[in-house]
């Protein structure tokens, strides 16, 4: 790679241009947000916790990471006391809102922040259809490489 192929990242660091993988990881977390009435936030959080991508809405991401991989441990808690197998989806309704989390195949899971009167079904479906496609991009080097942009920022 030459120098030109780098970009510049905050505070004058250098930072490699994005994988195709990641940049989809990316898209389709704003894809979402897009599409759907009502969505205030999403995020990919890895299996350890990590964020590894957010809708780029700035606002709470961090915050909702955390407590996306707090509520994905209590989930999976509960699954093991009762053995009722793996959690494929939480969720958590509110006075203002819903937090709807879902798994992904590598154990990193997918978490979004909803209004009130967002469409829950129409939610869940592209939800899925997210967590199937990032699902196969999310590989150990994409995860890695997801989580280095999240520290630059």
């Amino acid at each position: 790679m030459s120098e030109a192929d780098y970009q510049l990242a905050p505070a004058g660091t250098v930072q490699p241009p994005a994988s195709q993988a990641a940049t989809n990881v990316r898209w389709l977390l704003g894809d979402l947000v897009g599409q759907v009435p009502g969505v205030v936030e999403a995020v990919v959080v890895s299996a350890d916790g990590l964020l590894l991508a957010d809708s780029e809405q700035g606002r709470q991401a961090e915050q909702l990471s955390a407590i996306v991989s707090a509520l994905t441990s209590l989930a999976g808690g509960l699954a093991r006391a009762i053995e009722f197998g793996g959690v494929k989806q939480t969720m958590v309704t509110m006075d203002e809102g819903h937090l709807v989390v879902m798994a992904i195949s590598d154990g990193s899971c997918l978490g979004v922040h909803a209004g009130l009167g967002c469409d829950l079904g129409v939610l869940a479906y592209q939800m899925s259809l997210l967590v199937e496609r990032a699902g196969h991009a999310l590989t150990p080097q994409v995860r890695s490489e997801l989580h280095r942009s999240m520290a630059l920022r």
